[in-house]
């Protein structure tokens, strides 16, 4: 018997080992979906400027040739602020400016209520959807106090931040792990996409012009200074701040007029 072991030290003192070593932990699983705060928008083309503003308006009045003839800043500033202010808001019109905006699908469903606007959306119908879904981040108040339509937002505290978090991944992965399900069965993307929910990111190009634009501003931007106050979702807000950015700089005279005539579109 005392042979038959020391014929074998080495199966034995492997069994040793392997009854005191801990158990091997399972590799870590990649995330299955991606969590993302950020919502863009990049302007990818236009033909917009103050100078259209001013051709569009001369020519009801000076007519065709007269429209060309040049004008100074201050002039240009004069006529456009007449045009905000007496509502004269076609000559606004003749000008264009697209969008690329990557945001939740509720966020993109708040652009398209603006009707006079083109849009083009990536299609679930089409592709497969991205695992990528939105979260808040640290500045998004998440607590809503008071009635509907006097409440207000208070930040909450970090147990509510991570409380969100925390439904919020498990909830994507879940949603996700079935949409993938549906398509590995053979279900077809345009039904497969119903389980997934409206903070599942999308793509959409956004054209408007510079009228129509005014009037999305001045209802999905909070100005306090605004005639007419807007309390509108975070989210779209983002949008838009990021979409007047860039319009002010390419029609800065316009631009300006909107802000001194309390954001009233024409």
């Amino acid at each position: 018997m005392t042979q038959g072991r020391l014929a074998h030290p080495t199966a034995d003192l492997r069994e040793v080992l392997d009854r005191e070593a801990p158990p091997e932990e399972p590799p870590e699983r990649p995330p299955l979906v991606q969590l993302r705060s950020e919502i863009t928008v990049e302007l990818v083309d236009h033909s917009a400027d103050d100078a259209a503003v001013v051709r569009a308006a001369r020519v009801s009045t000076a007519g065709e040739a007269a429209q060309h003839e040049g004008r100074s800043t201050a002039d240009q500033r004069g006529l456009i602020r007449y045009l905000v202010r007496s509502r004269h808001g076609s000559p606004f019109e003749h000008n264009s400016m697209t969008f690329l905006v990557h945001a939740p699908l509720f966020t993109v469903r708040h652009l398209m209520r603006h009707r006079t606007w083109s849009f083009n959306e990536e299609s679930a119908r089409y592709r497969d959807v991205a695992p990528v879904f939105y979260v808040p981040d640290e500045t998004r108040f998440l607590r809503q106090v008071g009635k509907p339509g006097h409440y207000r937002y208070v930040p909450g505290s970090e147990a509510d931040r991570r409380q969100l978090l925390s439904s919020a991944r498990r909830s994507y992965e879940t949603a996700f792990e079935e949409y993938t399900r549906l398509l590995d069965t053979g279900i077809s993307r345009e039904l497969a996409r119903m389980v997934l929910p409206v903070s599942t990111f999308s793509a959409v190009y956004a054209t408007c012009n510079a009228r129509s634009l005014m009037h999305f501003l001045g209802l999905r931007t909070h100005q306090a200074d605004a005639t007419y106050v807007s309390h509108p979702q975070r989210e779209i807000e983002i949008v838009a701040e990021r979409m007047e950015e860039e319009w002010s700089r390419l029609m800065p005279l316009t631009h300006e007029a909107f802000a001194t005539a309390g954001r009233v579109c024409p």
